[in-house]
């Protein structure tokens, strides 16, 4: 037996949760040592038996999972194909806010609930597609003791169900949090300010634009990992399994949402972001079977790295939130009213001057 060593770059990883996902992804083949996954440096380090397993495996065992090995030189039309996909899918999803600003032009100043939830419901269905790398294997482990399709759809209400409740009862735990923390409105914009800064950094990471920010990240003690991801894969009620995926916090996404409904300062709104988020992530998360035949794992990756765009946009919104409860004065309104005031002022001015 010949031990050797292997270290992959790997493409795709989105947070901390993803470490796990690869991690179990390999050591479930022959001849494996020890699989040390680090999203920050995306890559994952592997000792096995050469004689039991080959680096192909890996390949294959991590490509299942919804991730990419990294080429040591990209070809450039496949970098060119993927931009232009991407764009693709930023136009459509800046088009669909224009749309909805011109059917609801009067909610747009006030930032509305629920263009909020409009917002984060889409963040769920992107992010969704990076759920299903992570949790698809939960609902294969219920899903194959099922023997009739009544039973398969009770099965999966069971799971939404539970992954719902569980979001939106950790979503409301947090607000409480924050409503505990923050006892007047200055404090509470100012809670804000701080969960929008969190949002920001995290769209930016989802988008992997400025690298050095992978290391900022929040990380539970990797025991309490395994032991949740341990409960869920011996659990046999899809209720339950839901309810305990909302405790897989390694999930940078759904990190920032939880960060949010602590900046709203309430276990009401905490708990209604969450709940439109878990029900977004829902949609594909169901129907992985009909979108991993119908997308590639590339197109996954940019709908991922859109939903960063929308979580940078709702970062800006807490942002504004923010503003507006500290009376800071450079909030949106009041920039803008400020702005029209200065335009008026200068009109006003060169009438005067007119002979």
């Amino acid at each position: 037996m010949t031990i050797e060593h292997v270290e992959l770059k790997i493409k795709g990883m989105q947070c901390t949760g993803c470490e796990q996902s690869i991690e179990d992804a390999i050591l479930i083949l022959p001849g494996i040592v020890k699989v040390k996954a680090d999203y920050v440096k995306k890559t994952a380090r592997i000792e096995f038996d050469d004689q039991m397993v080959t680096e192909q495996d890996f390949q294959l065992a991590i490509e299942k999972k919804g991730y990419d090995i990294e080429n040591q030189q990209p070809k450039k039309k496949s970098y060119l194909l993927h931009t232009v996909i991407f764009i693709i899918l930023l136009i459509a999803v800046g088009g669909t806010a224009l749309w909805g600003k011109s059917l609801m032009p009067e909610l747009i100043p006030q930032l509305n609930a629920q263009m909020s939830h409009v917002m984060l419901f889409s963040i769920g269905f992107l992010t969704g597609f990076h759920c299903i790398g992570m949790c698809g294997s939960f609902v294969i482990s219920y899903s194959s003791k099922v023997t009739s399709k009544a039973g398969a759809i009770l099965a999966h209400l069971a799971y939404g169900i539970g992954k719902t409740i569980s979001y939106s009862a950790i979503g409301a735990g947090f607000g409480l949090l924050g409503a505990a923390i923050t006892i007047t409105s200055h404090m509470r914009g100012i809670a804000a300010l701080f969960a929008s800064i969190f949002l920001l950094i995290y769209g930016l990471k989802m988008l992997d634009l400025i690298p050095s920010l992978r290391s900022f990240t929040i990380r539970l003690p990797k025991a309490f990992t395994k032991e949740v991801n341990s409960n869920i894969k011996t659990q046999r009620s899809p209720l339950v399994i839901g309810l305990l995926t909302g405790f897989l916090l390694g999930c940078g996404p759904l990190q920032a949402m939880y960060i949010m409904a602590a900046g709203t300062g309430s276990p009401q709104e905490g708990a209604s972001l969450l709940l439109f988020f878990g029900l977004g992530t829902l949609v594909p998360l169901l129907g992985f079977g009909f979108f991993a035949n119908l997308l590639s794992r590339n197109t996954i990756h940019d709908l991922v790295r859109v939903s960063g765009v929308l979580v940078i946009v709702m970062g800006v919104m807490m942002a504004n939130r923010g503003l507006k409860l500290t009376k800071s004065g450079y909030d949106f309104g009041s920039v803008q009213e400020m702005v029209s005031e200065s335009i008026d002022s200068i009109d006003t001015t060169n009438t005067s001057l007119k002979p």
